[in-house]
């Protein structure tokens, strides 16, 4: 029997280089964030249940203003929470650490809300539609299956900052459509010759405006928990020393694609990205909710 799939939200991140609590700051015309236009897409796309992954100093802020209307939409709504104490028994967080552990162990933090397939999004990226219909249809056609992931990547064009440069996996795909590797290239900037370019350091690598990217918006099978609880420990053991490390998605899924735990399906999605990495990109995010808008994709008010 088809299971419906799970939609969990990484919004534990304050948004450092944003400044201020992004996950909560409207772009819509009626006051909507980002992630309210998640939800309408994502509950339109036959998503019903939400898990929210926060932490507690934003618990009251973020229960308000996205719980609420995340209620008011039809989800049900469950909460879990990244703290930098949560480790396997034995371990202790290492003197100077302050930053959070990244977003895999932010989704391990879900693991005894879910029991189904689900998605994993950013709270303060902009899929569209498109991604949430695509990814909802794969991950209710898994029912008891394991090991059987997916994601949906973007043409690196149309993923990119007027504002100054993104850093984003970087997908190789095989002849079948499933993922062989993720590499997280930094400072991806389109240069005034028009070329795409990542300056990793200081090498100056071109790539095709076309080359698939991660956006973070994966889907998983419940057995995925388990092998990142595992997996944390080897890798907190191996980098425990560098305070700024950080377990990712991309860590956790390399590893088990790279083994042959798992597969993961890349399907594509030739739609616009929409974000925020700097403040200024807001204007440009808002001009185009108001274009979406004026096309019928989106009612005005979303929850009017």
């Amino acid at each position: 029997m088809a299971k419906k799939p799970v939609l969990v939200v990484l919004a534990a991140g304050m948004g450092s280089r944003y400044g201020g609590l992004k996950q909560i700051d409207p772009v819509g015309p009626s006051g909507e964030a980002i992630l309210d236009y998640s939800l309408y897409d994502a509950r339109r796309a036959g998503f019903k249940t939400v898990v929210f992954i926060i932490k507690h100093e934003i618990e009251q802020a973020f229960k308000e203003a996205v719980g609420a209307r995340a209620v008011r939409a039809g989800f049900e709504v469950r909460y879990a929470y990244q703290q930098l104490e949560k480790l396997p028994e034995g371990f202790t967080v290492p003197e100077g650490r302050v930053k959070p552990w990244g977003t895999n162990h932010a989704v391990m933090m879900a693991a005894d809300a879910i029991r189904e397939p689900f998605a994993v999004i950013n709270a303060d990226d902009f899929y569209g539609a498109e991604a949430y219909k695509t990814i909802g249809d794969y991950l209710s056609q898994l029912g008891e299956s394991r090991n059987r992931y997916c994601m949906v990547a973007y043409d690196l064009d149309k993923t990119l900052s007027d504002n100054g440069t993104v850093s984003r996996g970087v997908c190789g795909v095989d002849a079948a459509g499933n993922l062989t590797s993720m590499v997280e290239r930094t400072q991806i900037e389109r240069m005034p010759d028009g070329r795409i370019v990542f300056h990793d350091g200081g090498a100056d690598e071109e790539l095709a405006e076309d080359t698939p990217v991660s956006m973070n918006l994966f889907g998983f099978t419940p057995d995925f928990f388990t092998y990142s609880k595992e997996y944390f420990k080897v890798w907190f053991e191996a980098n425990k020393d560098n305070i700024k490390s950080e377990f990712y998605i991309p860590t956790m899924v390399n590893k088990l694609i790279g083994d042959g735990t798992a597969t993961l399906r890349v399907l594509r999605s030739a739609a616009q990205w929409h974000g925020v990495t700097y403040k200024e990109d807001k204007p440009a995010l808002m001009a185009s909710i108001e274009k979406m808008i004026a096309e019928g994709k989106y009612p005005r008010n979303l929850w009017a």
